[in-house]
Formats: C-alpha cells, structure tokens, sequence
C-alpha cells in the first residue's frame, strides 16, 4: 500500500513492532530538493523543480515513532543526524557511488543489525550509471537505484517480511520489493512526486508483463 501522507499519520495508524524492517531514505538536510543538482564535466546538472523538504532533518520524535513501529531499521544519510538515533550501531552501509567531479563518493546508512559494515558498488554519476542497458530515468534529485535496494532486500530482509518506507521518493524501493515479492507500506508527503512515483512504479509493471 502505497499512500499521499505525512508520515507520522501513517505510523501512527500501526501498533509497535508491526514492521519487519523499515528502510528510510528522510531529507539530510543539506538543500538537495530541487534547482541544478550535481553538474560537472559529464554533462549540464539535470533541472528539478525547486522544493523546500530538505531544509532540516526529521525531528526526534520521527526517529522514536519508526522504532516503535518497526522491528530492525536501514536508515540513509544518518551521518547527518544521527544525535537524534539513540543507539549505536556495528552494521552500517556504505554505497560506493563511484563518482567523480562534484559528487559524493558515497552515501551512509545507518542500521540496526549487529553485523559488519557493508559496502555496495553500484555507480550512480550523474547520467552515468552501473548498468547503462537498463539506465533509469530520474524523476527525483535524491533518486536512488533500485538495484542499491535489492541489494538491502536480499542481505536484511527475509521472506514474509513487511517492509515499511516513510519518504517513498522516487519509487525504487517499491519496484524493488514488487520485483522480490516483499510487501511494502510506503507513504510520500509531495503529491508531485508520489503520482510521479506512482506512474513509474505502474510502467514498470506493465513493462514486466509485456516479457
């Protein structure tokens, strides 16, 4: 189920552990919601529409609320908030970006799991990208692959499990789990981007049924 909602409404609707496991992808806070992201001698920076939810991080009480909800969490960009996640962690993930020019060389994601930190290899540089044939088409300055979220499925989910998003974004964590079979609760709060998720996530599923 896949909703046009705040978050916290969501989550509140669920009693405390009904989630398996949430993977959240929450504004960093550093203004990446929209103008020029990212340009550099690849090619001119795609031009999003210029929003303003990644002003600040989620506040304290967001991060107690998917704890209640959820039984293990994989949280991104908890590099820059993590005061606010009140327990420490052995297990993060590093998505190795191989980039070059003016992007970050990775991405962080804080978890839950007392395991090793694990890196992922998956290229994502502007209009260049790991798997080419497969290019995805980008609807969201955040947007990231949905090969980056099988890769989370297949090492911290299992089977059965109900995985839960909060900001659903671009729409690759439900092509993933739709691809795997997980069953995803998903919200986003910007009616622009949920229909635009929603469209792309609906002709992905008709592109699978035509093969």
């Amino acid at each position: 189920m896949i909703t046009n909602e705040d978050n916290m409404k969501l989550m509140g609707r669920y009693e405390d552990n009904h989630f398996d496991l949430a993977i959240v992808d929450p504004p960093y806070g550093i203004n990446m919601d929209g103008g020029k992201i990212g340009g550099d001698n690849l090619g001119t920076a795609k031009n999003y529409i210029k929003k303003n939810w990644d002003c600040s991080a989620p506040e304290k009480e967001y991060f107690e609320e998917l704890f209640r909800v959820s039984k293990n969490q994989i949280i991104w960009g908890a590099n820059h908030f993590i005061s606010k996640i009140p327990f420490d962690s052995t297990c993060w993930v590093v998505w190795n970006k191989i980039n070059t020019g003016n992007f970050a060389d990775c991405e962080l994601a804080w978890t839950s799991f007392n395991t090793a930190v694990r890196m992922f290899n998956f290229r994502w540089n502007g209009m260049l990208q790991q798997d080419m044939k497969n290019k995805e088409h980008r609807i969201h300055p955040t947007q990231k692959p949905v090969a980056l979220y099988k890769w989370l499925l297949k090492n911290y989910a299992t089977e059965g499990d109900k995985i839960l998003d909060t900001h659903l974004g671009s729409g690759s964590i439900a092509i993933a789990c739709h691809d795997l079979g997980f069953d995803l609760t998903a919200c986003e709060l910007d009616t622009d981007y949920y229909n635009a998720a929603m469209k792309r996530i609906e002709d992905h599923k008709k592109q699978l049924q035509l093969f």
